[in-house]
This record gives C-alpha cells, sequence and structure tokens, in this order.
C-alpha cells in the first residue's frame, strides 16, 4: 500500500435520502486536495440506485464513483467533470479496515447523509458495520465528527441520540439548505448544505456565497425592483 500525501478524510455515506450532499462533498473534498476514505453503507446503495440509477459495486468502485460524482443534483449526468484525487475505499462490511483502527491515521469523519438509524447505531456505540465503527472510533480519539442528519420530523428518541452525539463532541449538522446566497438551482441548494459541511470540517471551498450582512445582495436585479 503505497503513502498518501495527505492525512485523509473519512466520509460514511447512509442510508438517508440525500446522496447528492454525499457526492458535492466528496467533490469538494477532492477539488481541495484532500485525501479521502470512503465508506458506503449497505442500506446507502439501495438509496444510491434510486435517486441516481447508479449501482455502487465493491469490484468497480472506482468506477462507478466517477459516474456518480459526475451527476448532477437532478441526476443529470455529466453535469460535472470526472473527479480524480486520492480516494480508497473500504466496504461497509470489513470491520478490520483500516479506520477501523484508532491507530489508523485521518483527520476525521464527515457522515453524509446520516439516517436516523446511523445516529441510534453511533449514539449507542453499537458498530454493527464499518461506517458506525469508524464514527465510534473518530469520538473515542477526540477526533472531528460532522454528522449531516437527514430526517424530518425527529422524534425524541432521535433528538436524545443526537444530544448524545453532541455532547459526545460530535458536531450535529442537519440537512438544512438557506437561500439567503441566491439559490437558482437544486444544485445551490445541494452545494449550501455540503458547503457547510466543509465548514465544520475546516475545509476551504467556494460552493457558496457567504452572507455580508447586506440584505437583498444576494438576488437579481428584476427581484429586487431594481
Amino acid at each position: 500500500m503505497t503513502e498518501r500525501k495527505r492525512t485523509p478524510w473519512v466520509v460514511g455515506v447512509s442510508g438517508a435520502s440525500g446522496t447528492p450532499y454525499a457526492a458535492a462533498v466528496l467533490r469538494g473534498l477532492l477539488a481541495a486536495g484532500e485525501s479521502v476514505d470512503l465508506v458506503v453503507s449497505r442500506a446507502s446503495r439501495l438509496t444510491l440506485l434510486d435517486e441516481t440509477g447508479i449501482a455502487f459495486r465493491d469490484a468497480h468502485w472506482r468506477d462507478d464513483l466517477t459516474e456518480w460524482l459526475a451527476r448532477g443534483a437532478d441526476g443529470k449526468p455529466g453535469t460535472f467533470e470526472p473527479v480524480t484525487g486520492d480516494v480508497r475505499y473500504w466496504g461497509a462490511g470489513d470491520l478490520a479496515a483500516g479506520p477501523s483502527s484508532g491507530s489508523y491515521p485521518v483527520k476525521g469523519m464527515l457522515v453524509v447523509p446520516a439516517s436516523t438509524a446511523c445516529v441510534a447505531g453511533v449514539a449507542l456505540g453499537l458498530s454493527k458495520d464499518l461506517l458506525q465503527r469508524v464514527a465510534s472510533v473518530t469520538l473515542k480519539e477526540r477526533r472531528r465528527l460532522v454528522v449531516c442528519v437527514r430526517e424530518t420530523p425527529l422524534n425524541g428518541q432521535t433528538l436524545k441520540h443526537l444530544v448524545t452525539l453532541d455532547e459526545a463532541g460530535a458536531i450535529v449538522l442537519p440537512a438544512s439548505p438557506a437561500f439567503y446566497a441566491g439559490a437558482t438551482h437544486i444544485q445551490d441548494l445541494v452545494d449550501f448544505v455540503a458547503g457547510r459541511v466543509l465548514d465544520a470540517a475546516g475545509v476551504p471551498h467556494r460552493l457558496y456565497r457567504r452572507w455580508e450582512g447586506e440584505l437583498g445582495s444576494s438576488r437579481p436585479p428584476e427581484a429586487s425592483g431594481g
């Protein structure tokens, strides 16, 4: 196994709806020159197939990942240029994978999207698959863990699990798009959430327009009466 130039981020993709969020985060990390260790849960493969038509396969993961990252949030192929970068893939059932140990060097972990089942598993320390195991290791090693939960409404038990994660040091980041950045397309809303995930990780990006304290600055002239 070749030595990597950068310590990687682990990106965990769980079975919640919102695979475009994961794609945008991955594109942002790779565009910033970051290394990535990718874990795609079994449940998320069904969601990915439903939302994009892509069957994510262990034996052909790089081809499938390239096809996935080239698609826009509307599912249109070829929206983005093929992304190349330092990506290492680990199967969700491989509990002997590198990131399952605290001695494996990573910067932290981004779970996007995070299902309520994933949230519960991490909060309770179940480690039923590699994604949950790596999240638990991230917490015990006091590394940065960003949990981009994608569910609504939230019941009381899930809220308790999210409080548990917050108290353990995780950053709980709901997939809540904002509109002040002048969104005109579904991709803009996806990129806002992905950008906030990268903000929480301290990774520079240009995915959305930041608030600068001027009301109406993001609206086109015809919308603002100009």
